[in-house]
């Protein structure tokens, strides 16, 4: 029987982060926005702690990550982990590790005290939103706006 462990980044898995971010963005068809780096990663993750991530291991062997920040809610006057990224490879979907994966950071907000676990999910994938509904997540219904590049440039003036 296979067993499930869990593993916290050091910053000598900038490596495998950056891989399975692309994993995650070639899974969503957007693999052609990803322009982090290493460099980029080690300075926000580890060297300026704006985010964390955990490793699900088969048997030692890495087979999905979670990546996630804190945000502020005024409403509840308390912070959110928020997840930015989830993903189990293909191969070792079906196993339960993604909700395992989803547990383990349930059980880090209510360790820490946060005031809640948010995420967002892209509005096309059904079977991911299927899946958060049948853990008791609810479907907010605000939207999600960015504002980079140019546009972004240009509001700052």
């Amino acid at each position: 029987m296979s067993k499930l462990t869990f593993k916290n980044a050091t910053e000598d898995d900038v490596g495998l982060i950056l891989e399975y971010i692309r994993k995650l963005a070639d899974y969503e068809k957007r693999l052609y926005e990803v322009v982090a780096t290493e460099k980029e990663l080690k300075k926000w993750i580890f060297d300026k702690k704006q985010a964390e991530v955990i490793f699900a291991l088969e048997d030692e062997k890495v087979v999905g990550f979670a990546l996630f920040f804190l945000s502020f809610s005024t409403y509840i006057s308390n912070v959110n982990l928020h997840l930015e990224d989830l993903f189990i490879d293909p191969e070792y979907r079906g196993k339960g590790y993604g909700k395992a994966l989803l547990k383990k950071l349930a059980k880090i907000v209510v360790e820490r005290g946060y005031g809640r676990f948010e995420w967002t999910c892209l509005s096309w994938n059904k079977p991911s939103i299927d899946f958060y509904i049948s853990l008791g997540a609810e479907q907010k219904d605000w939207n999600v706006f960015h504002l980079t590049g140019e546009n972004l440039e240009k509001l700052a003036g």
